[in-house]
């Protein structure tokens, strides 16, 4: 009996992660739940299941073409900075990973204090700078500075990506009169795909959840994104709280099962990174 428990290991951490899980997922299940039930159901028990189950919330929702329009602004937006991030960060990687040059050291130093350097502070002169450009209420302005705040956390995952790849390889391909330019497209990139599809990942999921930066820039209800198009729903609808539920929910699920999805491939590249 004791070898079969402690093959299971310790009940008590079962029972905190059980609750951990329960506390995490209770709110989004809520969520969801509630909108398939009426403003009355609601308000009588708010803990209770529908009766009966109301499917009109989620149909006006998805029927709606003010969902689908911010449901296309937030897909191009965080496809759009992804592939900034993604293209950038491993260029840039690459060079702080095999090259030696003055200034190096500083240099990924700068990135790595980029992680500490929270939106919310360079919000204002941020907003500046982008109205001096003449991007505001566009989605470019939205997706420049997206790029640009997730190139840290980009660069700090590939470049030990990039350090591990062994320095033979590289000599092999200069032997047979490879360019370094040719080693990046033919090995450098296959070899930190991991890398490159972790970091794609957090990017797109953080350019989709964004709420600060798109509420600063877009003011035109046509150019929001869906955290906008949620809190826009809701001061519209705010006597009609099932209806806003669905909204919410319809709004998040994209995010929850693309990371769900990918969550090993997440896993899997931060761990490469560890190694590396």
């Amino acid at each position: 009996m004791s070898r079969r428990a402690n093959a299971w290991g310790n009940p008590v951490v079962y029972v905190g992660a059980l609750m951990l899980v329960g506390l995490m997922l209770g709110p989004v299940i809520y969520i969801i739940i509630g909108g398939f039930r009426t403003n009355s159901q609601i308000t009588s028990d708010p803990a209770a299941l529908p009766d009966p189950w109301v499917f009109g919330n989620y149909t006006d929702v998805l029927t709606s073409d003010t969902f689908w329009r911010q449901v296309g602004n937030s897909t191009l937006a965080a496809t759009a900075t992804t592939i900034g991030v993604v293209g950038l960060g491993v260029m840039a990687s690459y060079v702080l990973a095999r090259y030696r040059f003055r200034g190096r050291g500083a240099m990924y130093a700068l990135f790595a204090a980029g992680l500490m350097f929270p939106a919310t502070v360079a919000i204002t002169p941020l907003y500046i700078l982008v109205k001096n450009l003449g991007l505001v209420n566009t989605l470019p302005g939205v997706i420049l500075p997206q790029i640009a705040f997730g190139l840290p956390t980009t660069i700090i995952i590939l470049v030990p990506f990039l350090q591990a790849i062994p320095k033979e390889i590289e000599e092999a391909a200069a032997i047979d009169r490879c360019s370094r330019l040719g080693f990046f497209w033919r090995m450098v990139l296959p070899l930190s795909v991991p890398g490159l599809i972790t970091t794609g990942i957090l990017a797109f999921v953080n350019s989709w959840n964004s709420y600060l930066l798109p509420l600063f820039i877009l003011n035109d209800q046509d150019g929001f994104t869906l955290p906008l198009g949620v809190q826009a729903f809701a001061s519209q609808y705010s006597v009609d709280t099932a209806k806003v539920l669905a909204f919410t929910s319809l709004s998040m699920i994209p995010a929850l099962v693309f990371f769900s999805l990918f969550e090993r491939r997440i896993v899997g590249g931060l761990t490469g990174a560890v190694k590396g």
